[in-house]
C-alpha cells in the first residue's frame, strides 16, 4: 500500500534533519563544497530522510537534483545525474527559462558525447560548467540514493566536484546501504578518500528508539498500541522503520504471523551469506542472547579462523551485532524466519549442543539458559532441575518476574519430566512458589489463578495459610471487601494456629489502613501485636501491625507518638531485611506524611527514597509504583506539577496492576484534570472503576471526587452531582479529609449549576451536603491538629460555596479559604479561592483594584502549574471585567510585537520545566518531538509553550528562541 508509506510520519529524525540542513546549506560558504554520506542497514529510513531533506532544502531556495543508482552491474555512465536532470527539467516552472535552457543543454551534451582524445577530464569539466549554469548563483544540492551501486564515472565526478576542482558551490547528500560495502567494493576506497576532506561527513543512521518505534507503529495502526503489542513490535523490529511499518500494518489489518514481504526480505539477506556465516546465524538464532564466542564455537564446531571469518561476514551483512559480551541478532525477526527453515531434528540438535556445552562449563553455568535448551531439546527431565534452580536464584536476587517465569516453566515440566535425573518435586509446591512470585511481581490475577489451582489439587478446601495468601492477593488486586472477609474467617477459625491468626490480624490491620478505617485498623493492630508476643519469629507481623498502629494513632490521637511508632517499624523492617516488610513500612510512613499530617515535602522525600530502596529489592512493579504515586500526589499538592508528571511517567513504565495501578492512575488523573486533559482523565477513571469492583472508600471517594471535578470542567454538572451523591453512601471511612474534598466538590457542582443556569440546583442534594459537612466538622474536631488543618481548608471552601449557592458569594469567606490553603502551601485551591473572591468583589461592583490584583495572583499560579481550565476561566472573568492580567507598570518601552532585550529576570520567570521546553523549542523541535524527549503529552507541551509566550511577551517560537539563545550565550 503505497499510500501508507507516503502518509506515515517521519519519526525520530529531527536531529538528523537539522544536522543535514546545517551541513549542506547553512554552514556552506560561498564557493565551497560539502557532502554527507548517510549509511545504514536496509529499511532504516535512508531514502525517506533524503526525500525529506531535499524538500526542506528546496523550500529554502536551493536547486536540488535527485537521482538514484541502478543495480544492473555496469550502469550507463553518470546515470543518477542524467536521471536527476530529467526530473528537474520536468519540474522547472516556465518562468525560469535560463535554468531550463541550461538543463536541456547539459542533457544535449550527454546525448552527443563521444569518446575523444581529451578523455574523462574534459567531460567532468563540461559537466561542472553545466551545473554552474543550472545553479544561477544559488546553492546546488545533488541528492543520490543507493550509492552502493554507483557507476565509475559518477564516482569520479563526485571526487572531482567535492575536491573543489569545478569552481562550483555544491553540496552532495547520498545514501549508502551499509551491508553492501563488503570486501573490495570500489565505493569503499572513494569514501576513504572523501573522508579526508573537512567538508565531508558520514552519518550512520541508527534504528529508532523505543519511543519512536511506538509512535510510528501507532501512526500506521491509527491508534495507540497496547503494552503487549508495543513490546512485540519493538522486540521484533529492532527499531527498523520499514519493519515497524510492515508489522504495524499486519496489526492494523488483523493478519497473524509474519508477512511474506518481511519473510522474503530476511531470507534473501540470510541466503546471501557465505556458507559458514549462514551456519553461525542459525546457531545464534537458536541461542539465548547474547551468545558468547566460546559457546558459539562449541555449537557450530568450526575451526577458530573459519568461525571468526563467518562471524565477520554476518556482522558485515547487518544480521549480527558483536559486543564484548557476545553476539546478538540485529532483528529478532530473523529468529522467527529461520525457525521455519530448519527441520525439528535440526533445531533439537542445536539446543542439545547448547545444553551440553553449558553443562560442561560449570564456571559459566546459567540455569535459566540450561533449562531453556534442555526443554527445547526434548529433555524435560533434565530441564526441570535447571528451571527450579533458576527460579530459586532469581528469588534470591529479588528478580520476582523472572522467578515467576521459571516457576511456571517448572510447573509445565513437572508433568512431562520422568526418568533419571528428574527431581522428585511436589507439583503443589511448585504451584505455591509460582503464585507467590506472581504476587510479588504484580501479576495479581495470575497469582489468584495459581492459588485456585493449588486449592483444587488439595480437594478444594482452603487451609488457614492458603486463606491468608488468598486474602493478600485479593487485597493487592484491589478487591478489599473479599480480602477482609478471608482474614476474618481465619481469625474466627479455631483450627488456625496462633501464628496464623497473628499474621491475619497484622495483614488485616494494614488493609484497614488502606481502606481509611483507622480506628478499626488500630484495634486489629493491637490484637495482632498481642498475638505476636506469644509467637516466635513474627517479625513481619510486628512490622505491619506497628505501621498500622502508628498510622491510626497519628491520625486519631497523637501524631508525634504515631510517627515514632512508624519510624521504629521501619527500623525493625530494615534489620529484618525482608523486602515486603521494608516496603510496607516506607509506604505507610510516606502516606501519612504527605496525606493526613500535611508534612508534604518530607513525605515526598521519604516516598522517593523508599521507591529507590524497594526497587533494589525487586518490588518495582508493586511497592515502588505505589510509593511513586504517593510522591506524585505530594508534588501535585505543593504545585510541582511538572515534576509530578515526570514521576508518574517513570512509575507507569512498570505497568502495574490491581491496587498498585489504582494508586498510580488516580495520581495521574489528578494531573490530567488539573491540566484539562479530559480524554486522558476519562480513560484513567474508567480503568480505576473497573479495578475497584470490591474496593473501599479510601480509593472510591477520590475516584468519585475526580469524576465530579472533571465533569464540572466539562459543564456536566448533573454528572458531577451524581458522582458526589454516590460517594456520600460510602460511610465506612475515618478519613475525613477525603470526605471533605468530596463534599466541597458537591457544593461546588451545585454552585456551578446555579451560575451556568443550565441545571437547577438540587436543594435535597444541598441539604445532604450540609449534613455531611457538619459530620466532617464534628469528626475532625477530635482529630489531630495537623489533620484538622487540611480539613479546615476544605470546610472553608464549603462555606464559601454555600454562599454562592445562596446567591450572595461572600468575598470574606473566599479570603479565609485562600488563607487556609496558603498556610498549608497548597497553591491550586488557594488560586481557586482567589478567583472566586475576585468574582464576588466584581459582582458587588466594589474594590475593582483588589479584584484585579487577586486575578493576577491566581493567573500567575495557574499559568505556572499549567492548569488550563482554571487559566481559561480567569481569562474569561478578566475579559468581562476589562482587567489586564499582565502587570504593565514595569514593562520596558518598545513597539508592540518586538522582542525586548533579554534581562536576567526574563528567563527567571520560567519554571524549570518551561526552561526545558524552551531549550527544545530553540533546537527547532516540534511539540510532539519535545513531548517524546521529556516523556509528556504533546498537549501539555502546547500548554507550556503558551505559558512561555505569555511570560516572555512574545508571539512566535522564533522570538522565544531568540531570547533563550541570546540569554544562554
Amino acid at each position: 500500500m503505497a499510500s501508507d508509506v507516503d502518509t506515515a510520519p517521519l519519526v525520530g529524525r529531527a536531529d538528523q534533519l537539522a544536522m543535514l540542513r546545517a551541513a549542506l546549506l547553512d554552514d556552506v560558504a560561498q564557493g565551497h563544497t560539502a557532502a554527507v554520506f548517510v549509511t545504514g542497514e536496509s529499511g532504516v529510513g535512508k531514502t525517506r530522510l533524503l526525500r525529506e531533506t531535499a524538500a526542506r532544502l528546496r523550500a529554502r531556495g536551493a536547486v536540488v537534483l535527485t537521482g538514484a543508482c541502478l543495480d544492473i552491474g555496469d550502469a550507463s555512465p553518470l546515470h543518477p545525474l542524467l536521471q536527476a536532470l530529467r526530473r528537474l527539467d520536468g519540474d522547472i516552472a516556465a518562468s525560469r527559462a535560463r535554468t531550463t535552457s541550461a538543463v536541456r543543454g547539459l542533457l544535449q551534451m550527454f546525448a552527443e558525447e563521444k569518446a575523444g582524445p581529451d578523455g574523462a577530464g574534459a567531460l567532468l569539466e563540461r559537466v561542472s560548467r553545466g551545473l554552474h549554469l543550472i545553479a544561477e548563483g544559488r546553492p546546488l544540492v545533488l541528492v543520490l540514493d543507493d550509492l552502493q551501486w554507483v557507476d565509475r564515472t559518477t564516482r569520479q565526478l563526485l571526487l572531482y566536484l567535492l575536491a573543489g576542482l569545478g569552481d562550483l558551490q555544491l553540496s552532495v547528500l547520498a545514501a549508502v546501504r551499509a551491508e553492501s560495502l563488503q570486501g573490495a567494493h570500489p565505493l569503499r576506497r572513494v569514501l576513504t578518500e572523501l573522508r579526508r576532506l573537512r567538508s565531508v561527513r558520514v552519518l550512520d543512521l541508527a534504528p529508532l528508539d523505543r519511543a519512536g518505534t511506538e509512535q510510528l507503529a501507532a501512526a500506521v495502526v491509527g491508534r495507540p498500541l497496547g503494552p503487549e503489542a508495543a513490546d512485540l513490535v519493538w522486540q521484533r523490529s529492532g527499531g527498523n522503520p520499514f519493519v515497524v511499518e510492515e508489522l504495524a500494518r499486519d496489526l492494523r489489518d488483523g493478519r497473524d504471523g509474519l508477512s511474506d514481504t518481511l519473510r522474503e526480505i530476511f531470507l534473501d539477506r540470510v541466503d546471501a551469506l557465505p556458507q559458514h556465516a549462514h551456519q553461525v546465524v542459525h546457531a545464534v538464532a537458536a541461542g539465548v542472547e547474547p551468545v558468547e564466542h566460546w559457546l558459539l564455537a562449541k555449537v557450530v564446531r568450526l575451526p577458530e579462523g573459519e568461525l571468526i571469518e563467518a562471524v565477520r561476514a554476518a556482522v558485515a551483512h547487518r544480521l549480527l551485532v558483536s559486543a564484548d559480551d557476545g553476539y546478538r541478532l540485529r532483528h529478532r525477526l530473523v529468529a522467527e524466519v529461520l525457525a521455519h527453515e530448519l527441520l525439528p531434528a535440526e533445531r533439537s540438535v542445536l539446543h542439545r549442543r547448547y545444553a551440553e556445552a553449558l553443562t560442561a562449563a560449570p564456571a559459566e553455568l546459567h540455569q535459566a539458559r540450561l533449562a531453556h535448551h534442555w526443554r527445547l531439546a526434548g529433555e524435560p527431565a533434565r530441564a526441570l532441575p535447571a528451571a527450579v534452580a533458576a527460579a530459586q536464584e532469581a528469588q534470591r536476587l529479588h528478580g520476582y518476574a523472572e522467578a515467576h517465569r521459571h516457576w511456571s516453566v517448572a510447573v509445565q515440566l513437572a508433568d512431562g519430566a520422568a526418568g533419571p535425573g528428574a527431581l522428585d518435586v511436589d507439583r503443589g509446591a511448585l504451584l505455591g512458589h509460582a503464585a507467590e512470585a506472581a504476587h510479588h511481581c504484580g501479576e495479581h490475577a495470575r497469582a489468584l489463578a495459581l492459588l485456585e489451582e493449588l486449592a483444587t489439587g488439595a480437594g478444594g478446601l482452603l487451609s488457614c495459610s492458603l486463606r491468608i495468601r488468598r486474602a493478600r492477593y485479593l487485597a493487592s488486586a484491589g478487591r478489599s471487601a473479599p480480602a477482609e472477609e478471608e482474614y476474618r474467617l481465619v481469625l474466627e477459625d479455631p483450627a488456625c494456629t496462633p501464628g496464623e491468626r497473628a499474621t491475619a490480624a497484622a495483614y488485616l490491620a494494614e488493609l484497614l489502613v488502606q481502606m481509611g478505617r483507622y480506628a478499626d485498623a488500630g484495634q486489629r493492630a493491637r490484637e495482632a501485636l498481642q498475638l505476636c508476643s506469644a509467637v516466635e519469629g513474627s517479625v513481619s507481623e510486628v512490622v505491619r501491625a506497628s505501621a498500622a498502629l502508628g498510622f491510626s494513632e497519628a491520625y486519631l490521637e497523637d501524631p508525634d507518638a504515631g510517627l515514632a511508632v512508624m519510624r521504629e517499624a521501619l527500623t525493625v523492617a530494615e534489620r529484618s531485611g525482608r523486602p515486603d516488610d521494608i516496603a510496607c513500612a516506607y509506604l505507610h510512613l510516606a502516606e501519612l506524611l504527605t496525606g493526613p499530617l500535611n508534612v508534604i515535602e518530607e513525605g515526598v522525600v521519604v516516598a522517593r527514597r523508599g521507591a529507590e530502596r524497594v526497587a533494589d529489592l525487586g518490588l518495582g512493579r508493586t511497592y515502588e509504583t505505589r510509593l511513586l504515586a504517593i510522591a506524585t500526589n505530594g508534588l501535585f499538592r505543593v504545585g510541582q506539577w511538572a515534576e509530578a508528571e515526570k514521576v508518574v511517567a517513570a512509575a507507569l513504565r512498570h505497568r502495574p496492576s490491581g491496587a498498585d495501578a489504582v494508586e498510580l492512575l488516580l495520581a495521574r488523573c489528578r494531573l490530567s484534570v488539573g491540566y484539562g486533559e479530559e480524554e486522558a482523565a476519562d480513560r484513567d477513571l474508567d480503568a480505576v472503576a473497573t479495578v475497584l469492583a470490591g474496593g473501599g472508600a479510601r480509593h472510591v471517594l477520590p475516584m468519585l471526587t475526580l469524576r465530579a471535578g472533571l465533569a464540572m470542567w466539562q459543564g456536566r454538572h448533573d454528572v458531577a452531582r451524581q458522582a458526589v451523591q454516590r460517594g456520600l453512601t460510602e460511610s465506612r471511612s475515618d478519613d475525613v479529609a477525603i470526605l471533605a474534598a468530596l463534599v466541597w466538590h458537591g457544593l461546588r457542582a451545585e454552585a456551578e449549576a446555579l451560575a451556568s443556569r443550565t441545571v437547577e440546583v438540587d436543594r435535597t442534594a444541598v441539604r445532604r451536603l450540609r449534613e455531611a459537612m457538619e459530620r466532617v466538622a464534628t469528626r475532625s474536631a477530635s482529630a489531630a491538629r495537623q489533620v484538622r488543618s487540611v480539613v479546615d481548608g476544605f470546610l472553608a471552601l464549603c462555606a464559601a460555596e454555600l454562599s454562592r449557592i445562596d446567591g450572595r458569594s461572600d468575598p470574606q469567606l473566599w479570603a479565609r479559604s485562600a488563607l487556609e490553603w496558603d498556610r498549608g502551601n497548597h497553591p491550586y485551591p488557594a488560586a481557586y479561592s482567589r478567583v472566586r473572591q475576585a468574582e464576588a468583589l466584581l459582582a458587588r461592583r466594589s474594590r475593582t483594584v483588589t479584584a484585579a490584583k487577586l486575578l493576577r495572583q491566581a493567573y500567575e499560579v495557574t499559568q505556572g502549574l499549567g492548569a488550563v481550565p482554571m487559566t481559561d476561566e480567569i481569562r474569561a472573568l478578566a475579559g468581562r471585567a476589562r482587567i489586564d492580567l499582565q502587570d504593565r507598570t514595569a514593562e520596558p518601552p518598545g513597539r508592540p510585537g518586538t522582542v525586548a532585550e533579554p534581562t536576567s529576570d526574563e528567563l527567571a520567570m520560567l519554571t524549570a520545566r518551561e526552561r526545558e521546553v524552551l531549550a527544545a523549542v530553540a533546537e527547532g523541535l516540534t511539540n510532539k518531538e519535545i513531548g517524546q524527549r521529556l516523556f509528556i503529552s504533546e498537549r501539555t507541551i502546547g500548554v507550556h509553550v503558551s505559558h512561555i509566550f505569555d511570560k516572555l511577551q512574545v508571539r512566535t517560537r522564533v522570538q522565544a528562541s531568540a531570547i533563550f539563545l541570546r540569554q544562554s550565550s
